[in-house]
């Protein structure tokens, strides 16, 4: 008989339970170890509701099998903590909140997920006073895939030997067996970004960018408060204590600086990026800018421009990101895309482009005079590309999924 391959939660948050949704879902784990390291409601039961539904998402078996599935999780062992779900077993642990004390080693953990979103730091020690990621080493982890990208106070310090940022789909083929133990996953924008920038870094014609930017439009999340919040001690932004439900909230978002440390080629660009929350449980929205130096063509239109854009996504769509973006033509709104699994879909109808020309002025030697200058009339092509993404589970827990699954195969 195989041994039993186990995969370990940290964390049964949004993205934690999506977590264990994808992996129930899938072949890779036969068992699936969670660490809440606190009681839950009143009984096992109470956990095992939690799990089985979703606000967002429905049943856990309509995710699972469509309208044909039946809801199949029950509590085993309440004192042990075992629940039976979908054919699965699921371990759940209630004691430990510091990572160096969670008992992965007894339980068979090899590979973990941490989702709790509170270790984030790759430079933190396994026995820092308020837990760490390396603290999953130290109680039997070999490998942590953190569910959120990196967050350290030693800013500009490059990460440790032993920590990688890893997309699947862009760079999961770096990881290293026996070297890196700490993965970031990164962040939905982010993910879905990489996605958006990958076919055209990846072409001649829009290779060589002269600027980008980036909005993201996003759907709330559980860090923003249902209503109005005092603000906590030493927060410099007073909107992030603001109702999540009744308000569109300007905030900011990494993306493009996570960004250059997966792609390095984004750094020669001066890219910018934002974010606006605005209140829908999930999907959100890419509004993609880049300009590029154009070249005339005898026709007298432009080398970039609208139908060159769409047709290089819409390639990307059918070759080397296939099943990973996909290029559409309807005219979607954001609930058409909920559980969508792709990380990012490009709204094709709404490929924008416009051709401005600017005179450049250079110098220039003709025969028999001196230094002169002449000016160049340089077509320069702004693009505007909208790129959905489901930032919960079809964009980002998939590719996590996806992410955590190469990684179990790799040890």
């Amino acid at each position: 008989m195989a041994a039993q391959r186990t995969l370990g939660i940290n964390g049964l948050g949004r993205i934690g339970k999506l977590t264990l949704w994808h992996h129930l879902g899938g072949d890779e784990f036969d068992r699936i170890v969670i660490n809440l390291g606190r009681q839950v409601g009143t009984s096992l039961d109470s956990l095992a509701q939690y799990i089985a539904k979703d606000s967002t998402y429905g049943p856990l078996h309509r995710f699972l099998h469509g309208r044909s599935g039946v809801r199949d999780i029950e509590v085993v062992d309440e004192e042990a903590g075992l629940i039976s779900a979908h054919g699965k077993e699921l371990v759940i642990l209630r004691e430990a909140r510091d990572p160096r004390e969670i008992p992965w080693r007894r339980n068979g953990v090899e590979l973990v997920v941490e989702c709790t979103g509170t270790f984030r730091d790759p430079f933190a020690e396994p026995d820092a006073p308020r837990g760490s990621l390396r603290g999953h080493l130290a109680a039997g982890a070999r490998v942590v895939v953190q569910s959120s990208p990196f967050k350290s106070k030693q800013k500009g310090h490059p990460l440790p030997d032993d920590a990688a940022i890893l997309i699947n789909g862009i760079n999961e083929y770096q990881f290293e067996p026996g070297t890196h133990k700490l993965i970031s996953a990164a962040s939905c924008t982010t993910t879905a970004l990489a996605h958006m920038m990958r076919p055209l870094l990846e072409r001649d014609l829009t290779r060589n960018m002269i600027t980008a930017g980036m909005s993201t439009v996003h759907a709330a999340t559980p860090s923003q408060p249902v209503l109005d919040t005092v603000p906590k001690a030493g927060a410099t932004d007073l909107r992030k204590s603001r109702g999540a439900l009744d308000n569109v909230v300007i905030t900011s978002t990494n993306a493009a600086a996570a960004l250059e440390q997966v792609m390095p080629e984004i750094a020669r660009i001066g890219f910018m990026a934002d974010s606006v929350r605005i209140p829908t449980s999930s999907v959100s929205l890419i509004i993609l800018n880049v300009t590029f130096q154009s070249e005339t063509l005898p026709d007298g239109t432009v080398s970039v421009s609208r139908e060159v854009i769409n047709g290089i996504y819409s390639e990307a769509a059918d070759a080397e990101a296939r099943g990973l973006l996909r290029f559409s033509e309807e005219q979607n709104v954001s609930k058409d895309l909920l559980g969508e699994d792709a990380a990012v879909v490009i709204e094709g109808v709404e490929t924008h482009t416009r051709t401005g020309f600017v005179d450049l002025r250079a110098p220039a030697q003709k025969a028999g005079a001196g230094s002169q200058c002449e000016t160049l009339h340089v077509p320069l092509t702004h693009v505007k590309v909208f790129g959905w993404y489901d930032n919960e589970m079809g964009s980002y827990t998939h590719r996590l999924g996806e992410l955590t699954e190469h990684v179990a195969r790799s040890l």
